[in-house]
């Protein structure tokens, strides 16, 4: 029987909570939006959907999800990035909610580019697929 993109959780969402509950990331705004103000010196990950597809055939979605992670600094965001990159590779096989995280892959390790609307923000950039079946 074919799979529906209804019954996929939100991933943005997913990821927040899998990221917000790490230890190694006390102290650190994990949301999709930033708070009101932010200018981008405070450590933070940002977590949004950039792509990706459902698999009806394998009852399976695979969204690319992106995190933007600054820092008040190059060296701290920089830092931070790595921090949030291995929590959300270690969430591979766990089950969250609904949905079971079956594997997580690096489309694009963390980069750096300047947020030109936040002009004191140090941010890297990073990029994951994401496979998600019903748990």
């Amino acid at each position: 029987m074919p799979s529906s993109p209804g019954v996929f959780p939100d991933v943005q969402a997913l990821v927040v909570d899998l990221l917000a509950d790490r230890s190694e990331l006390a102290g650190v705004i994990v949301d999709e939006t930033p708070p009101a103000g932010f200018d981008g010196t405070a450590r933070a990950v940002l977590v949004s959907r950039v792509g990706g597809a459902w698999i009806d055939d394998l009852h399976l979605d695979q969204p690319l999800v992106e995190l933007e992670v600054y820092g008040p600094d190059k060296s701290t965001a920089h830092t931070l990035a790595n921090t949030a990159r291995a929590a959300l590779l270690a969430a591979t096989g766990t089950v969250h909610g609904t949905a079971s995280v079956t594997d997580i892959v690096e489309a694009d390790g963390p980069r750096w580019l300047p947020d030109f609307t936040r002009p004191r923000a140090s941010r890297y950039l990073s990029t994951y697929r994401i496979s998600i079946r019903p748990a």
